[in-house]
């Protein structure tokens, strides 16, 4: 148990009702598992208000209510305390709880539109094969040295951040690789927490249901680099427009990388193939597994992080040459038929451009390429039209599906889809509602040395349909089904 008044370190504060002596057993913004003597913080969210709640918090035994607005009933033996921002004030909190973790251990935030989920298990992949106790914090999962913990957001809510970063320092890791969201940004959730530095990927149209426009989009995420103490480093991505933007206001060390402009990390395409690509970096050539020029951006990132992490330049370029392919990231596999199957998380139009034109380069232009998409439900619709425009504009064939359509009509969301579809382009498209049935066709469809790209989902083993998630997984999806073809 911890003193409240020593959890609330740095919080800022407008009132305060009863005692900061009390004792605490931990920390929750979720009334239905409060308990005895717990510290209740309620949250204005986006679809609910913690404040209603305060009253069944205070029934089930919390001790403490944090909050924006005072209840107009105060209970006597429960403390109050007001504050600026309840979100800020529960991840400041959760560090003070957990004794700081990210004080202990080297923490960097990857952030951007695509690439953050690559870049941080492969930056956790290398420097585990460099011999240290490495954690990552990532969409697809939490990983505390060797042992693996589930996780449902891109950026964990202040209290999972803090939990499982104080089990990474209970097992000594050294270094903690984390995707940091604009979400995540914006909610408060990585407030507190002592960054060694940030890399910046690219920014393009995504999560606009959410921030409505693309300014603040990138303003959010530029809030990362804004907040870096000077002790701290910048790497940025100076390819993109947005790159030199993330260094404005920062007080951090500044690096930056790219494959076409002068940067302090560079980096040439000497070759491409399915198996992988030939690199040139800082002049030195390395074989890499991952295959485009996404993929030459995320090692070079991953190449000068760990430089400025310490690493020496000649076992950086060994490690990266080892390195393998993230789950649902250009994920493939061929055929006995020689038919390659790749599954991609492409769900932003940016991305899924990349990897077509990944594939179209890599074709020798006999093969079609046969692209099954849809797009989310209750995100961000006006992106639809866009990734309809790009796959019927860069497949040979395309199938609009489900991805997951959560709580919309499947219907309407693959109409908007099909506006983008130009006119000399309606002819190469189909549109099959059941994913299963999509990817079906899509390997009837294929024959010997086709391409079928599944984009949208990548790691997802489920899809979510009213609230509800049943297992669906991609890429086994698609190895069953052309063995059961025979393809």
């Amino acid at each position: 148990m911890r003193a409240l008044k020593d959890i609330l370190f740095g919080v800022s504060i407008t009132a305060v009702s009863g005692s900061t002596s009390v004792m605490v057993n931990s920390i929750c913004f979720d009334s239905r598992i409060v308990t005895m003597g717990d510290v209740f913080v309620a949250i204005k969210g986006t679809i609910t208000d913690g404040h209603e709640y305060i009253e069944k918090a205070i029934a089930l035994g919390a001790k403490t209510i944090i909050c924006e607005t005072m209840p107009v009933t105060i209970v006597d033996d429960v403390t109050y305390v007001e504050v600026d921002n309840g979100n800020k004030a529960l991840a400041i909190m959760a560090s003070n709880f957990y004794d700081n973790p990210s004080k202990n251990l080297k923490l960097v935030g990857v952030t951007g539109t695509n690439g953050k989920t690559t870049i941080s298990s492969l930056l956790y992949q290398l420097f585990k094969k460099a011999g240290f106790k490495v954690g990552l914090i990532s969409t697809i999962k939490i990983m505390v040295d060797d042992t693996e913990y589930k996780t449902s957001h891109t950026t964990p809510d202040a209290l999972t951040i803090n939990h499982h970063l104080k089990l990474m320092n209970d097992v000594g890791v050294e270094f903690c690789f984390m995707e940091v969201s604009s979400h995540g940004i914006h909610q408060k959730r990585t407030e507190g927490l002592a960054f060694e530095g940030a890399i910046f990927t690219n920014l393009s149209h995504d999560h606009l249901d959410y921030h409505k426009t693309f300014a603040e989009y990138r303003d959010t995420k530029k809030l990362l680099f804004d907040n870096l103490p000077k002790k701290a480093f910048v790497l940025t991505n100076v390819d993109d427009k947005n790159g030199l933007v993330m260094l404005q206001n920062t007080k951090a060390r500044k690096y930056t990388y790219a494959l076409k402009t002068y940067a302090d990390y560079k980096a040439q395409i000497l070759e491409n193939q399915f198996n992988g690509q030939l690199l040139k970096i800082d002049g030195s050539e390395v074989w890499s597994k991952l295959i485009g020029d996404f993929n030459a951006y995320n090692m070079l990132a991953i190449y000068g992080t760990a430089q400025l992490l310490g690493l020496e330049k000649l076992e950086i370029l060994r490690l990266l040459s080892e390195l393998e392919n993230v789950d649902g990231r250009f994920q493939y596999f061929i055929s006995k038929e020689r038919i390659t199957a790749i599954v991609d998380y492409a769900h932003t139009p940016d991305a899924l451009k990349n990897v077509l034109d990944t594939i179209n380069k890599l074709r020798t232009g006999n093969e079609n390429v046969i692209t099954v998409v849809g797009c989310g439900g209750d995100r961000d619709r006006s992106k639809r039209p866009v990734m309809g425009h790009i796959a019927s504009e860069m497949s040979t064939t395309t199938i609009f599906t489900s991805d997951n359509p959560r709580t919309e009509n499947p219907d309407e969301i693959l109409k908007e889809i099909e506006a983008g579809v130009e006119v000399q382009n309606v002819r190469k498209t189909l549109t099959i509602e059941s994913r299963e049935q999509a990817i079906k066709t899509a390997c009837q469809l294929a024959n010997s040395n086709d391409i079928i790209l599944i984009a949208g989902k990548g790691h997802e083993t489920y899809q979510e349909i009213n609230g509800v998630r049943a297992h669906f997984d991609d890429y086994e999806m698609v190895q069953n089904l052309l063995k059961a073809l025979n393809k």
